[in-house]
């Protein structure tokens, strides 16, 4: 059971979201009057200020400004930007995914520009070539054959990478690569 609440001014608002995820088994939307500490995931329109020592629940944002990544990484769990008009599947697949941890939103809402290249972070160019084909799901030897070097070339850059990022394993690379905004999925 994922634990939504709804902190929008808006009671209309509030009230059709209510509506909204009502459809989805899997999600309760709790009471105004609930601690946010309990929620999974808290919908909000408010301003980021509002909410940026909170660090309970994943955020979801719904706007239609440009949030870029920098400014999600200041706020720990805001990682969901949809914009006002989202269809009920689209919030509803968001507040899944946030609850397992994922970043959510579309690249216009969450990058400056979908064809400018995003920052590389602590990583080489090469690793964030690596890390990007990680995220796609990519085996070492797949890897390995899209960039043109061997797999034992592949395996430094992914340790390299865990070691850079602080991680243990690819799912967390791919994590903090979104967090940071180096990759894109």
């Amino acid at each position: 059971m994922i634990r939504v609440l709804l902190n929008v001014s808006s009671p209309a608002l509030r009230a059709g979201l209510r509506s909204l995820l009502s459809s989805d088994k899997a999600i309760r939307v709790m009471s105004d009057s609930l601690n946010e500490d309990e929620a999974d995931v808290m919908i909000t329109s408010a301003s980021m200020v509002s909410i940026a020592e909170k660090d309970s629940a994943a955020i979801l944002f719904l706007s239609d400004d440009q949030l870029n990544v920098e400014e999600m990484k200041r706020a720990y769990r805001v990682w969901g930007v949809l914009p006002t008009e989202s269809s009920a599947e689209e919030l509803i697949a968001a507040i899944h995914a946030l609850s397992q941890g994922l970043i959510v939103g579309t690249p216009t809402l969450l990058f400056e520009s979908e064809n400018e290249p995003l920052e590389r972070g602590p990583l080489t160019e090469r690793e964030s070539e690596v890390i990007g084909l990680l995220a796609r799901g990519l085996a070492n030897k797949q890897i390995a054959v899209a960039l043109g070097i061997s797999e034992h070339t592949v395996k430094f850059h992914v340790s390299s990478i865990y070691t850079k990022l602080n991680v243990t394993n690819r799912t967390e690379a791919v994590r903090e690569g979104l967090r940071g905004g180096w990759i894109a999925l």
